[in-house]
């Protein structure tokens, strides 16, 4: 086929696109040999010829950060969620790997890979030499990470408990059964649970069921049981809480009600479920301490932090820096995100790169600060979904040579983006470094070098997110407005 593609179309002047019928051809193909299955679909422009699934160009992005947002936001044609019904009933997932360079509108294509389980990947402004090993290596993970289709899950609870809202690359036709045309190992689906009845006995019982069918074919049941103890007090409720868990169920929330509420309203809604969260434990745990006082739960003293920083990211406060498909791409990835991948997104980890090679395990991490990083140091700043290889203008010039073959800061390429590969220790361990965060990773994360004081170093800053940055305020700033509003409901 691929051999005849260029005899049959290559004298085809026709310059615009469909992307509708390519999908339809594929869940037909499936369909007609009775087969589950994934569609991978490699995808450049905005499908703008007359056909099913046509778009227009509606490209705004003065409108993002302002009440309007939602308007670009979110589809603006049903055709590919209607699509995914059909994918859904054959047992069809589909990756989409975009190579834009322009707008495509990920808001409404990306409906196919929300709705049925699936992953979308996109390379702005594709360059083979850049970005093709990236590319091959999210490819190479996407075909062989384990998969099953046509997956339908339930969770059971006990008596005095429910589950009321569900989040994830999932549809629901009914209150009960999540529906997902593929499951891989890569996704996460977060259930919220209430709890609205007397629980009896000392535990709560879940059960969550997967029936699914696998890739040899065959018709499966998957059972989870879990037994959790019932607390009896707040104190012991607060000594048992994940902070993890918590951000990845408030990460999805709003997610969910950014297409309801204006960012304003997400912004206070967020900061008053954490105030109320605090409020409670200081209210029942802590009574007699002074109000002057912040009393946090040990487990949750870092809750407002991250919260800040959730809040900063640019998934909820990205405006018109960025594009509007950066913007729609960054929401679509928070719904399936595990609690692991959504502390680094939302908290990035830095680390200090200089005297890597020295140490024998991975380097201590410093807080996200610019008054942290030092001139004579280079640091890694990873959140799962981009790195910032920082350079101090006074790191050693050895180190420089060693890393990037030039022997002076100055001399630094940084169009590149890319560590050429040397034959000494300093080179090694920082490759290696790289490799061991990227390991295991649904995708692979681009790099950018930053040199100190440069043009791209603002851009990096926003990531420093305990430090103020246009209109969020630093974690101290933020953290005495939450104890503001937990004095404020205790009294």
């Amino acid at each position: 086929l691929m051999e005849q593609i260029w005899s049959l179309f290559g004298e085809n002047r026709i310059t615009e696109v469909i992307l509708g019928p390519a999908l339809q051809a594929g869940v037909e193909a499936l369909k007609a040999h009775n087969r589950s299955g994934k569609i991978f679909l490699f995808h450049t422009t905005l499908p703008t010829f007359e056909a099913p699934g046509k778009l227009k160009n509606r490209e705004d992005r003065r409108l993002l950060g302002t009440d309007k947002e939602k308007t670009v936001l979110t589809s603006q044609s049903d055709f590919y969620a209607k699509l995914s019904e059909e994918c859904r009933s054959v047992g069809c997932g589909v990756d989409l790997f975009l190579f834009p360079n322009s707008f495509i509108d990920v808001a409404t294509v990306g409906e196919i890979c929300r709705l049925t389980g699936s992953q979308m990947y996109k390379y702005p402004y594709f360059e083979a030499n850049k970005d093709g090993d990236r590319f091959l290596a999210d490819l190479k993970h996407a075909i062989e990470r384990p998969v099953v289709f046509d997956a339908i899950m339930r969770l059971r609870t006990s008596t005095g408990l429910r589950p009321v809202e569900f989040y994830g690359n999932i549809a629901m036709n009914n209150r009960t059964d999540i529906e997902m045309a593929t499951v891989d190992s890569d996704k996460c689906v977060t259930i919220e649970v209430k709890h609205d009845d007397k629980l009896e006995g000392g535990n709560a019982y879940f059960q969550v069921a997967v029936l699914f069918t696998s890739v040899s074919g065959e018709r499966r049941l998957r059972i989870h049981n879990l037994a959790l103890s019932v607390a009896m007090d707040y104190a012991a409720m607060y000594r048992s809480a994940d902070v993890l868990t918590i951000l990845n169920y408030l990460a999805k929330f709003a997610e969910r009600h950014q297409m309801q509420k204006t960012p304003k309203e997400v912004r206070e809604s967020l900061t008053s479920r954490v105030a109320q969260i605090l409020a409670t434990y200081r209210q029942y745990c802590s009574p007699n301490s002074s109000l002057g006082q912040l009393v946090l739960p040990e487990l949750l003293k870092i809750l407002p932090l991250l919260v800040n920083s959730l809040l900063k990211s640019d998934a909820f406060s990205g405006g018109s820096e960025l594009t509007v498909d950066d913007r729609a791409w960054l929401m679509q990835l928070l719904p399936s995100m595990s609690p692991l991948d959504s502390v680094l997104y939302f908290y990035p980890r830095l680390t200090p790169l200089v005297r890597l090679e020295l140490l024998n395990e991975s380097p201590p991490a410093v807080r996200c600060s610019y008054e942290n990083l030092l001139h004579d140091e280079a640091y890694l700043l990873d959140n799962g979904v981009l790195m910032f290889l920082w350079i101090g203008q006074s790191v050693p010039t050895q180190w420089i040579q060693d890393v990037f073959g030039v022997p002076t800061f100055a001399q630094i390429n940084t169009d590149k983006n890319q560590l050429i590969e040397k034959d000494n220790p300093t080179s090694r361990s920082l490759r290696c470094w790289i490799e061991e965060l990227q390991a295991g990773r649904q995708r692979r994360t681009k790099i950018y070098i930053i040199k100190q004081g440069e043009k791209l170093e603002p851009w990096m800053k926003k990531f420093l997110v305990e430090d103020r940055n246009d209109n969020c305020p630093s974690y101290v700033d933020y953290l005495c407005y939450i104890h503001k509003e937990i004095r404020s409901y205790i009294s």
